[in-house]
């Protein structure tokens, strides 16, 4: 397969060998999928090289030789609020931030702080597996607003659905932008769920994870940006990860303008003594929000293309297939139904004749049948190869 090189001062197209690296996606592959002979596009980090402005200050600190307990200087803080205010359009405050080892941990210590066993909370599956998870492990009650998809492969919210669990409620946990689907929530749908959790007194949990990650024309709108009243009942889970590519370096932020709600984050941070940080992710943190911009804007045409590569194989070979290219991430949310299958067969033929270990739809809840969640953040060579496996499998059904 022919590729196009990639016009940037940044290698997206380097192949890097992670094998035998300790990477999640690469070395538990015959634990997740009964082989090692599967490209494994399946959890959500990148392989590109993290941005040298990064790896550089990590370098530095390594040479000092000394790697002892670390504090989070003013810059940490300040990094984070000057890149939502560059970025996002969104004045944050110094004070409103508050530390945490990433949105995962944010999502169960939140919980934890604002809400009691027994509380109904709100998600919208298909969604992250995490959310599900983190409210059972909580013994809190599962509230779920499906979301709606159109025969175009759009994804919108049912409002009214939405507004009958909020009544049912205390926490609702949002992600924006969303993972699997992909979709960037506009200012009418943020205003609306706002609006609603006003009226029922629901505070909403944020997980806005993946908010730098999107493709014009489609804009991140934070929905604690929308109004005083909004910012005061939502608290938002931050992180460079998987913009940056430093998942590894498990660093996060909370942002909370209610000092009430901040302080119940911090009482459970240190009830559990988790606040200190990982003195490489700290300076990760600082270091991407401050200089990696230049990277980004250079990454975000490279996956775009990626995507449109992929669609295009779909709509060319792989007819039984429907894909939309998402507005965020690098998650392309695609739907297998047409191949007749039940989600464990088409598991098996992924693996089998495809040699391919996807994230399973299933796994995101309602509406995940047939659907598979796979990673776009390749060099284009590799996502070639991917869709050169996926047709010639599908040539054999």
């Amino acid at each position: 397969m022919q590729t196009q090189s990639f016009d940037s001062e940044y290698n997206f197209d380097e192949i890097i060998d992670r094998e035998n690296t300790n990477s999640l996606q690469y070395d538990l592959r015959e634990k997740l999928f009964g082989t090692r002979n599967v490209m494994p596009m399946w959890v959500a980090d990148m392989s590109f090289r993290t941005p040298t402005c990064v790896t550089d200050i990590i370098k530095a600190y390594a040479d000092h030789g000394v790697l002892g307990y670390p504090i989070r200087t003013a810059g940490f803080y300040e990094s984070l609020c000057q890149w939502n205010e560059l970025r996002h359009q969104w004045a944050t405050k110094t004070e409103w931030v508050s530390y945490c080892q990433g949105v995962v941990p944010a999502l169960n210590l939140l919980v934890d702080a604002l809400s009691k066993p027994g509380d109904g909370i709100i998600i919208q599956p298909p969604v992250y597996p995490p959310f599900a998870q983190t409210v059972r492990a909580h013994g809190r009650t599962l509230l779920e607003n499906q979301l709606l998809q159109t025969s175009a492969g759009y994804y919108e919210i049912d409002f009214d659905d939405f507004e009958a669990k909020a009544a049912q409620a205390r926490l609702f946990i949002l992600c924006s932008p969303h993972n699997p689907v992909g979709r960037v929530w506009t200012r009418a749908e943020l205003t609306r769920m706002v609006e609603i959790c006003l009226k029922h007194k629901v505070l909403i949990i944020s997980d806005e994870i993946h908010c730098d990650l999107v493709f014009a024309p489609a804009k991140h709108i934070p929905i604690a940006s929308l109004s005083p009243e909004a910012a005061n009942i939502t608290i938002t889970c931050v992180a460079p990860s998987k913009t940056f590519n430093i998942a590894g370096l498990a660093t996060s932020a909370v942002i909370a303008s209610s000092i009430e709600h901040k302080q119940a984050f911090d009482r459970v941070v240190e009830r559990y003594h988790i606040g200190m940080g990982n003195l490489f992710g700290l300076l990760a943190f600082e270091a991407a929000y401050t200089c990696g911009a230049p990277w980004l804007d250079a990454l975000l045409p490279y996956l775009k293309g990626n995507f449109t590569f992929f669609e295009q194989s779909v709509n060319q070979s792989l007819s039984p297939l429907k894909f939309r290219i998402p507005e965020a991430t690098f998650l392309a949310w695609v739907d297998f139904s047409g191949l007749g299958m039940s989600d464990a067969d088409l598991h098996r033929f992924l693996i089998d004749k495809a040699q391919l270990g996807f994230n399973q739809g299933i796994s995101f809840g309602k509406g995940g049948d047939g659907f598979m969640r796979i990673n776009m953040a390749y060099p284009r060579q590799l996502v070639g190869e991917a869709v050169y496996r996926l047709t010639e499998a599908v040539r054999t059904l």
